[in-house]
């Protein structure tokens, strides 16, 4: 398979072209291009698409949570940052994370 295009992605998919196009403007999923510009999403790219909607099902996570994670591994300034900013508070992310189950049961 050479690549489908956004449409035809999108078909194959679930996922609207629109949200294609904002998946691949957060650098979750970046397609291949073609010659004269369009988006060729190969195999790679529709495998995770569809683990990308597995996950935030299993989780329930939200795509901007999962874009942030991505910036934290490419950007190790912002990781340096979150990182001493978490320890500097007092707040370990299980203890993060215990409060905001908490908070979400309590809503």
């Amino acid at each position: 398979m050479d690549g489908l295009r956004v449409g035809d992605a999108a078909a194959r998919t679930g996922w609207s072209a629109r949200m294609l196009r904002y998946l691949e403007g957060t650098g979750l999923v970046v397609p291949s291009r073609s010659e004269s510009g369009y988006r060729l999403y190969g195999v790679r790219e529709l495998n995770q698409l569809r683990t990308l909607r597995d996950l935030r099902r299993s989780f329930g996570v939200e795509l901007a949570e999962i874009a942030f994670a991505l910036r934290l591994r490419r950007e190790p300034r912002l990781r340096a940052a979150v990182d001493t900013w978490l320890h500097g508070s007092g707040v370990d992310a299980l203890d993060w994370e215990q409060r905001k189950h908490e908070r979400l049961l309590a809503a």
